[in-house]
């Protein structure tokens, strides 16, 4: 039976923004070195797999070169995709079975909600090659079991950022949020994301750093509810709410391309 396979622009409700993420539905687990292939052939940030399983759905997200532990933009897409060719009813809440435990998505009233794990950041220094490598003098540094968050002084210097990937692919870490207050009162702050180690050098708009955004912009601004907006070239918004230790990301979704698999090896 022919494997369907989609490419949904996420956290952007126009084709061509946002983050693409390739939708692969299957009916039973594959191998991972076959997921891992297919990631590499798609070549997108992330690619999702997703099958029926007891209790839920499992999802698992690989980019072209690793499997990751967690991706919010993929996460949106596959919901979108469940409903969109209903796998799923419209009003019913998806169960996804993750490398980071049972995460829920619902549809809201601006579009696609989900219920992630708040990573908070702990205060550290600069690891060495940190601000060198992104060309920058941060303001505050933080750290998690993923990702570092360097704050900068204002937008300008995000937008403009122009990272050395080879030396930031040296730390020891998945990627390194960049981020600032916003200069628009439509957001709260803005930030860019870059994971050149696991093969991104830039993703357009991720979700999983949001998870770590959420709390550290809420604590600074006394906000539980805000806006961000991740000044990649694509760009894109994304509603985050902080809610102890959840976070409530919220976006849409466009399919770009839908399919089938017409060759499996």
């Amino acid at each position: 039976m022919a494997t369907p396979l989609f490419i949904v622009d996420a956290f952007t409700d126009e084709p061509f923004h946002g983050n693409p993420a390739a939708v692969c539905l299957l009916d039973a687990a594959r191998e991972a070195a076959w997921m891992q292939r297919l990631a590499g052939e798609m070549n997108l940030s992330e690619t999702a797999f997703v099958w029926p399983e007891a209790g839920g759905w499992r999802l698992r997200w690989f980019t072209p070169r690793v499997e990751v532990d967690l991706c919010g933009h993929a996460t949106l897409a596959t919901a979108h995709v469940l409903w969109q060719t209903a796998r799923i009813g419209g009003d019913s809440a998806i169960e996804f079975l993750t490398r980071s435990g049972r995460l829920t998505v619902r549809q809201s009233e601006v579009g696609i909600e989900m219920d992630f794990p708040a990573v908070r950041g702990v205060a550290c220094d600069d690891p060495g090659d940190l601000c060198a490598a992104l060309h920058v003098t941060a303001r505050t540094i933080v750290g998690n079991n993923m990702d570092y968050l360097v704050e900068v002084q204002g937008e300008a210097i995000v937008r403009e950022l122009r990272p050395d990937f080879a030396r930031l692919a040296a730390l020891p870490v998945r990627g390194v949020i960049v981020t600032s207050r916003s200069d628009s009162p439509e957001y709260d702050f803005v930030s860019r994301f870059f994971a050149p180690r696991v093969g991104v050098p830039e993703d357009p708009v991720t979700g999983s750093a949001h998870c770590c955004l959420g709390p550290f912009w809420g604590e600074r601004l006394e906000k539980t509810d805000l806006v961000g907006y991740q000044a990649s070239a694509r760009g894109g918004i994304v509603r985050v709410g902080v809610r102890g230790d959840r976070v409530l990301l919220g976006g849409q979704a466009v399919t770009v391309v839908s399919g089938y698999l017409e060759r499996e090896e």
